[in-house]
C-alpha cells in the first residue's frame, strides 16, 4: 500500500469541528481500515498548527512545542493513508507549508494531497466576525465589515481574515508544489439541501465511505443568533481586562457561547447587510473562475461559491432588540449559577473524601508508620484526584480560619 497523506487545511466555519470531532472518536475503526488519525487528544491537531506556524492563542503556544513534529512523525511511520485536520493551517505561509509537506515525507515519495473545504463569503463573514467575538473581541460589526473590506488590508482583522479566507490564495500557499489533480476542493451546500450533505462529500473525499463509524457529534462550534452575540460581545468589554485566557475558555466561549447562547434557536439570525452582498458575490465569482481555470478536483458544485440572497429583513447585532439581549443575558446568569452550583457540590464531595482520607490515616487500627504516612501524602500531591482534595482542603482551611 503506497503512503497517502491527506492534508486538510480549511477554511474555518465550512463544517471542520464535526468532522474533526468524528475523525477523533473513531480513531480505532479508521485505523482498522488503514486509516490513520494521529491525534492522543481532541485538540492535537490544532496544536500542531499553532507549533508550526509559532502562532501566539493565549499562552497555548506553550503547550504546543513540539507537537507538529511529533504528528509529522507518526505520519511517517505509518504505512498506509493518514489524515491531518485543522482549518487555522490555512493562514501558514508558503515558507510553513512547505515545511510542513517536507516533514511529512512530500519529497521521499509519500502522496500528499490537500484538502480545503469553502463555503461562500455571505455566510462566511459574519461567521468570521462571530468566531472574533468568542475569541474575547470587542469590534463591532460595521468596524469589522470596513476592516475586511479596506483594500490595503493592514488591519490584524483583515490580515487574519484573508489569510483563512482568499481561496485562490491559500491554494497557492499550500498547492504550488502539488499537481492539480491532488488538490480537492470540498464546497459547502447552500441552506435548505439535504443536513448530510456535507459530510457524504468529506466522506468521500476522505475515503470514509462504507465504514461503520459513528457519527453522532459531541465537539461543536455552533452559531449564535444576533442578540446572543451582541451579548457576548457586552461581555467581552466588561471582563476581558479581569478574567484570564484559561478561565474565559471555559466559561464564556465553552459554557455561555456554546452550550448555552447558541441554543437559543429562535434568534434571528446573523447576516450580511443588503449593501455588502454584491462586493462579496463579485469576489466569489472571480475565485470561481480561477478555480476553474487552474483545474482542481472539486467535490460538490462550485456555484455554492455564490452565496444565499440577501435577507428580507436584516437584524443589525451593533443595534440589536434589546428585549432580545436581556433575554439572553437571563439565560447566561442561569447557566452561571447552575455551573457554580455543580462546581460546590464537586468541591464538597472531594472535601468529604480528603477528610475520610484523613480520617482513615488517624484510625488507631492503621497505627501508620511515618514512612507510610509519606508515602500516602505523596501519592496525593502526585496523582490529579489526590491534587484536586489537596486544593479543596486548603481551601476550606483557608474559609475557616477567615470565619474564625
Amino acid at each position: 500500500m503506497s503512503k497517502r497523506v491527506l492534508l486538510h487545511v480549511g477554511t474555518p466555519k465550512t463544517g471542520t469541528s464535526y468532522l474533526q470531532d468524528v475523525l477523533f472518536r473513531n480513531k480505532r475503526t479508521l485505523g482498522e481500515a488503514d486509516l490513520l488519525y494521529p491525534a492522543d487528544r481532541f485538540d492535537a491537531h490544532f496544536l500542531a498548527a499553532l507549533d508550526l506556524m509559532r502562532l501566539p492563542w493565549g499562552g497555548l503556544e506553550t503547550e504546543a512545542i513540539g507537537a507538529w513534529e511529533r504528528l509529522a512523525e507518526q505520519v511517517r511511520r505509518w504505512e498506509g493513508t493518514a489524515v491531518i485536520s485543522h482549518e487555522i493551517l490555512a493562514t501558514a505561509s508558503r515558507a510553513q507549508a512547505g515545511r510542513a509537506l517536507e516533514s511529512l515525507g512530500h519529497r521521499d515519495g509519500t502522496e500528499v494531497h490537500l484538502v480545503l473545504s469553502v463555503r461562500d463569503l455571505v455566510r462566511q463573514i459574519p461567521a468570521e466576525w462571530q468566531e472574533n467575538v468568542k475569541h474575547r473581541s470587542t469590534i463591532s460589526y460595521a468596524s469589522f465589515l470596513d476592516q475586511i473590506r479596506d483594500p490595503a488590508r493592514e488591519s490584524r482583522i483583515a490580515n487574519w481574515f484573508w489569510g483563512v479566507q482568499e481561496v485562490p490564495d491559500i491554494l497557492d500557499r499550500w498547492g504550488h508544489d502539488l499537481p492539480p489533480e491532488r488538490i480537492h476542493l470540498v464546497t459547502v451546500p447552500p441552506p435548505g439541501g439535504p443536513r448530510d450533505l456535507l459530510w457524504r462529500r468529506f466522506s468521500g473525499t476522505f475515503g470514509l465511505d462504507g465504514l461503520d463509524l459513528d457519527l453522532e457529534a459531541e465537539r461543536a462550534n455552533p452559531s449564535m443568533g444576533v442578540p446572543e452575540t451582541a451579548l457576548l460581545r457586552r461581555i467581552n468589554r466588561s471582563v476581558n481586562r479581569v478574567l484570564e485566557p484559561p478561565d474565559y475558555r471555559p466559561l464564556v466561549r465553552e459554557l455561555l457561547a456554546h452550550q448555552t447562547l447558541s441554543q437559543r434557536t429562535a434568534s434571528p439570525r446573523l447576516a450580511l447587510p443588503p449593501d455588502v452582498h454584491p462586493w462579496a458575490q463579485e469576489v466569489c465569482a472571480s475565485w470561481i473562475e480561477e478555480i476553474k481555470a487552474r483545474g482542481y478536483d472539486v467535490v460538490g458544485d462550485l456555484q455554492d461559491l455564490i452565496g444565499p440572497e440577501p435577507p428580507t429583513r436584516f437584524a443589525d447585532p451593533d443595534q440589536p432588540n434589546e428585549r432580545q439581549v436581556a433575554g439572553a443575558a437571563v439565560d447566561a446568569v442561569r447557566a452561571l449559577l447552575l455551573e457554580n452550583a455543580r462546581l460546590r457540590q464537586s468541591e464538597e464531595r472531594l472535601g468529604r473524601e480528603l477528610d475520610e482520607t484523613r480520617a482513615a490515616l488517624s484510625r488507631s487500627y492503621l497505627r501508620p508508620t511515618y514512612r507510610l504516612r509519606e508515602k500516602l501524602v505523596r501519592r496525593l500531591q502526585t496523582g490529579r484526584a489526590g491534587r484536586g482534595l489537596l486544593k479543596v482542603y486548603r481551601r476550606a482551611r483557608g474559609r475557616s480560619s477567615l470565619s474564625a
